[in-house]
């Protein structure tokens, strides 16, 4: 049996209630976990990455909300002319719910809690508790690198920290500082669905999951879905380093939070292949 080593790319494209959008791939496949943001800009960011040429073999969409698949329709398109036609993977809920004009050709249905696989990477979609029909995020298995994103959840749960605890590269919502949001301009409704159990979750509940989820291989951590009205990117890094300097990790895990208007720098990560 032959060993060999390979980089897998990770490059959070957009993030936040406008648009969101990662790419994830070694070379030889990839992946993009939702499509929220235009064709054009998803194209542009990955190009701007050094990514143009990089392989999309397959969307992995988490739910149906339009900052996670507005760009689903499009790109199906765009991507069938660029080279072939790419799978669009979600669950039965998400498509029954999804925006007909957001439809892309090429749904495959997914369900929670099985694995698949897309060309050699192995996908595990995840369920998590959201206000959409069925909800999902992903891990991403390279080789021996695990990559979740993991976003709009409204609670911490047992099996989002047991998601977590094996991966090199985590991009985890840290969505509003409660203070902030209390106080803020939303309406009471609004406010109470972003704070409900199937909403959004705080700083607090995010590094909360982060504490229970922390393992020992975690390389990079990417705080996502910050909300421009009620989060400040220094609030949600705050609350990270607390928790990763408790675990006497931070000076080895390299932490920082997404954009939504520019593509993150990819981060790269070195894998083993048998």
């Amino acid at each position: 049996m032959t060993l060999f080593t390979r980089d897998v790319t990770v490059c959070v494209l957009s993030s936040g209630s406008a648009g969101n959008a990662t790419y994830i791939g070694d070379g030889h496949a990839g992946v993009l976990v939702d499509c929220g943001v235009s064709t054009k800009q998803i194209l542009a960011r990955l190009d701007a990455a050094g990514l143009a040429s990089a392989p999309i073999d397959g969307v992995l969409l988490t739910h149906e909300h339009n900052d996670h698949v507005a760009g689903a329709a499009v790109l199906a398109r765009a991507l069938a002319k660029r080279n072939r036609p790419v799978p669009f993977f979600c669950t039965r809920g998400t498509l029954d719910a999804i925006n007909p004009r957001c439809l892309p050709d090429g749904i495959e249905i997914v369900e929670a809690g099985k694995s698949f696989r897309v060309k050699h990477l192995i996908v595990e979609p995840i369920p998590v508790p959201h206000d959409v029909r069925d909800p999902v995020a992903y891990r991403v298995i390279a080789g021996d690198v695990p990559v979740a994103v993991i976003t709009d959840l409204g609670r911490p749960t047992a099996l989002v920290s047991r998601a977590l605890r094996d991966c090199r590269v985590a991009v985890l919502e840290f969505n509003h500082d409660e203070d902030m949001l209390w106080n803020g301009p939303y309406s009471p409704h609004l406010k109470q669905r972003i704070r409900g159990n199937h909403g959004h979750l705080s700083n607090r509940q995010a590094a909360q999951l982060l504490e229970d989820g922390l393992g020992s291989r975690l390389d990079h951590l990417i705080l996502a879905h910050l909300s421009e009205e009620n989060n400040t990117p220094a609030c949600a890094l705050a609350a990270a380093r607390a928790v990763l300097d408790r675990a006497g990790v931070l000076s080895r895990v390299h932490l920082q939070a997404a954009l939504q208007h520019a593509a993150l720098p990819p981060i790269t990560v070195q894998t083993r292949v048998w």
